[in-house]
């Protein structure tokens, strides 16, 4: 991935219940230093004068513990733990609670060229969302050629060749009341290891749509702000393609059929497009039967287990009927030996 620094850190547009709420309160020079690891470290120990397997590489997190021993060691005139701590690389030191820190980790910091934050938030929310936030910008990401919209809550990536009409889809579903995430060019990045979160490639052009023969249009300003989201987790792909006569296309949909995308297996379906066929009824309905699917019903499995049990019976009863013949003709014969 590209390079993320302490300045990046800080630029980061996260709002409600994932805002930060950082700002700089020294050490400005250092601001582009590089965060290299998506994680953080408590220096307790460390300021204790325990460095042994001390995270110095990670972003160093001072609570209310931590800043009482940052007084405690200024009333005492004590500075070594502090000056040995800042001979590592440190990314950056944020202060929780909106506290200050003494003026001598002020001057060693800057001295050493590493940036101080702080923030509002107490240790523990600040700590959660400071790791959301950093897990999301170090998960593996890719941009695919595609089409992501909300489908009664299912996040639908629509694939296909160019010209296929993937946008067109996509438009009749918003003017159906569906959400539009992103056109043309989706970003996926896979958080916690098995969640494909999509959003646009490009945050300014995200909500807008190319239509052949129409141009570009802000789905924006013609359907209202209902009408989009900014993220969104993929669950299902569908891929339009042109309608082959020579391939067979499945008709029953027993089998599920997944599609990875950096390494975690998403439901795929393949949807041939010809004329009359409506294909955003189609995603539809797809949508609404993987609903059903992450519920427990399986309508494909459920219809040939139903014909299963029908040829079963069916079998069962011919059988039946086949022996009670073959019994009553063996009763009648030995009837008309004993006779004779």
């Amino acid at each position: 991935m590209a390079t993320f620094t302490v300045l990046d850190l800080l630029s980061l547009d996260l709002k409600e219940h994932n805002a930060l709420e950082l700002r700089c309160i020294g050490g400005r020079p250092g601001l582009t230093r590089e965060i290299r690891i998506p994680d953080l470290n408590r220096p307790g120990l460390a300021l204790g004068g325990f460095y042994d397997k001390f995270g110095f590489d990670r972003i160093q997190i001072f609570g209310r513990g931590e800043t009482s021993y940052l007084i405690k060691l200024a009333a005492e005139g004590k500075t070594e733990t502090i000056e040995q701590l800042f001979t590592r690389d440190v990314p950056c030191t944020i202060f929780t609670h909106g506290q200050e820190p003494t003026d001598d980790f002020r001057r060693i910091a800057e001295g050493s060229g590493c940036p101080i934050l702080q923030t509002e938030l107490a240790t523990s929310e600040f700590s959660s969302r400071l790791i959301r936030a950093l897990s999301n910008v170090f998960a593996p990401h890719e941009t695919i050629h595609g089409t992501l919209a909300e489908v009664f809550g299912i996040g639908v990536l629509i694939l296909g060749d160019s010209g296929v009409g993937k946008s067109e889809a996509a438009l009749e579903l918003i003017e159906r009341g569906h959400r539009l995430v992103a056109d043309d060019a989706v970003e996926i990045r896979c958080v916690s290891g098995n969640i494909l979160q999509g959003a646009g490639a490009n945050k300014a052009l995200g909500h807008h749509m190319e239509i052949r023969g129409l141009g570009i249009i802000n789905i924006t300003h013609l359907f209202g702000v209902g009408a989009i989201r900014d993220s969104k987790q993929i669950q299902m792909i569908v891929e339009l393609e042109l309608w082959d006569s020579n391939k067979t296309y499945d008709r029953i949909g027993a089998e599920e059929v997944t599609r990875d995308i950096l390494g975690v297996r998403v439901p795929y379906l393949q949807i041939p497009v010809k004329p009359g066929r409506n294909v955003p009824i189609i995603i539809e309905t797809a949508a609404m039967n993987e609903r059903l699917k992450k519920m427990g019903y399986f309508s494909a499995r459920e219809f040939n287990q139903s014909v299963l049990k029908w040829l079963e019976s069916e079998h069962a009863r011919n059988a039946y009927f086949q022996n009670r013949d073959m019994f009553h003709r063996e009763t009648e014969e030995s009837g008309q030996e004993s006779d004779e």
